[in-house]
């Protein structure tokens, strides 16, 4: 099977600025993702997707591919992750290069490591699988959240039920946007991922930061340095 590493970096971020090269612990963040794909040795390409000759040019320093800038139309903050992944497809295959999977792996999520993306891809194959996901379990379950009305009243926020059985309760997932691998002929048929066929991949919480402003980046800098993976 020929598989594909998506690495996208957008400039611009607005939240935290130039995020994608950001120096976590003296290395650009897009490094950590582009050096495990590499190391993970099951893909053909290792592409970085970025609209920034800066960031290409750091991009391919860690040895990944960029062998085109990002469309302006896909450049936006109102693009989505699919438009990008498709203009990339699109472009190899104008080369004459077809790949049956492809692997997003977003520079935000720098602590998954090599073992995650051989892990999942491993399941993915097992399974023969439209999609794997990775996934890690909620801090707090969604049971003990609630909306609250315009006084804070609290009447209706959680049940009865949910309070009493605490601990019989199992444990809720969520989307981490660590991994996605995806089979390229599901994907151009309804890019909808979740669904018959796809396939959770359980990461640890401590290797499941998603870097969206400066709080997530120390915490992510502080678990990194001190070893705590």
């Amino acid at each position: 099977m020929k598989n594909v590493a998506i690495i996208p970096a957008r400039s611009g971020s607005k939240r935290l600025k130039d995020k994608n090269i950001k120096l976590l612990n003296g290395k650009p963040l897009l490094a950590y993702s582009i050096e495990a794909a590499l190391q993970a040795e099951i893909f053909d390409q290792v592409m970085v997707s970025t609209d920034s000759e800066e960031y290409s040019e750091i991009a391919k320093a860690y040895g990944a591919q960029v062998p085109f800038l990002r469309s302006e139309r896909n450049s936006s903050s109102q693009a989505s992750s699919w438009d990008m992944v498709r203009e990339v497809l699109d472009f190899y295959r104008n080369k004459g290069m077809e790949f049956e999977s492809f692997c997003l792996l977003q520079p935000t999520s720098p602590l998954r490591n090599v073992d995650d993306i051989q892990d999942a891809y491993r399941l993915f194959e097992e399974r023969k699988a439209v999609s794997v996901i990775s996934v890690c379990e909620t801090e707090h379950s969604p049971l003990w959240c609630g909306h609250l009305d315009g006084e804070g009243s609290l009447e209706g926020f959680v049940s009865e039920e949910n309070i009493s059985q605490r601990q019989e309760l199992k444990p809720f997932y969520r989307i981490n946007g660590a991994i996605y691998i995806v089979n390229i002929k599901e994907f151009e048929k309804n890019s909808f991922l979740y669904r018959k066929g796809s396939y959770a991949y359980i990461m640890e919480q401590k290797r499941s930061v998603d870097i969206d402003d400066i709080q997530d980046f120390e915490y992510a800098e502080f678990l990194s340095a001190s070893r705590r993976l």
